[in-house]
């Protein structure tokens, strides 16, 4: 057989398992994800979000909004 021909079949091939690969991955998670809402599971609840600081240094506000807003005195030109 010709290696061009050869070679065509070979990356034909391999792109039909790759295909094949990523339909079975998408049925194992749908089966899984009915699966889990059959038990009663939700996958939102498995997620938790770390807190994000407000400030570069890793602090976090304290004040409330209103309150920090009423000491401030508006500048005349705008930070450099």
């Amino acid at each position: 057989m010709h290696p061009e021909i050869a070679r065509e079949l070979i990356g034909q091939r391999g792109r039909e398992l790759r295909e094949r690969a990523q339909q079975a991955m998408v049925a194992r998670t749908v089966s899984r994800a009915r699966r889990a809402r059959r038990r009663g599971a939700s996958l939102a609840d498995d997620f938790n979000c770390p807190a994000i600081p407000d400030y570069v240094d890793g602090s976090f506000r304290t004040a409330a909004p209103a309150e920090d807003q009423a000491g401030r005195v508006p500048a005349a030109r705008r930070a450099a």
